[in-house]
């Protein structure tokens, strides 16, 4: 339990060097944050060598904001999901993954799908907003907000990507190893229950 305390606070002196390598006006600001910076790496690597951590920070820039994660519950007649498996790591997860700038939530959704799977779909109703961190996913570098959308299947044939190794339908109860970086078990399931009774309120932290 003791990690959890001290992601989060790696994660916001991260942020709030980001900030001020955005805003900082002169040379001696700049390098006071990148002290911050470097010192969050040091914190996360600790004992390990923190340069790697810190390059990732170094990737990200303007000012900090969790990042958006777009997830896709598509449902055939059967109450099966589509459901892919991710080349990174070899697990299942509901297709889907970040908005692009330019696209809307749906939309995203709707582009993850079909580049995943081959299948074309409709985004009906945007079921969940989680923030990752208060749900038993696996520590990450940067803190997300996962959408969750069920949707209507429009057609398309089934198809595999770049990301994904394999597109199947699973029953609830047949669930496969599960990618649980990108989602849990708890929160696929919650999905038939926002299919089953699309008057349910958006589920939301």
């Amino acid at each position: 339990m003791a990690a959890l305390p001290l992601l989060e606070w790696v994660l916001r002196l991260e942020a709030i060097a980001r900030n001020g390598l955005t805003f900082a006006t002169g040379p001696f600001d700049r390098q006071r944050y990148e002290q911050v910076r470097r010192l969050a790496a040091e914190m996360a690597a600790h004992p390990g060598d923190p340069a790697p951590i810190e390059e990732v920070f170094a990737g990200y820039s303007g000012y900090a904001t969790p990042l958006l994660i777009c997830r896709a519950a598509v449902f055939d007649e059967e109450e099966r999901i589509l459901m892919v498996r991710e080349s990174a790591d070899g697990r299942w997860t509901l297709p889907g993954g970040w908005i692009d700038v330019g696209e809307s939530p749906s939309e995203a959704t709707e582009r993850e799908v079909r580049e995943e799977t081959g299948y074309v779909v409709t985004a009906v109703k945007l079921a969940a907003i989680y923030d990752k961190r208060r749900h038993p996913h696996p520590v990450a570098a940067h803190h997300a907000y996962l959408m969750f959308f069920v949707c209507e299947l429009k057609g398309g044939d089934s198809a595999t990507s770049v990301e994904t190794e394999a597109v199947e339908w699973f029953a609830m109860a047949e669930l496969p190893e599960l990618s649980t970086a990108r989602a849990t078990e708890e929160q696929i399931r919650r999905m038939l229950d926002h299919r089953r009774h699309p008057d349910l309120p958006t589920d939301f932290d």
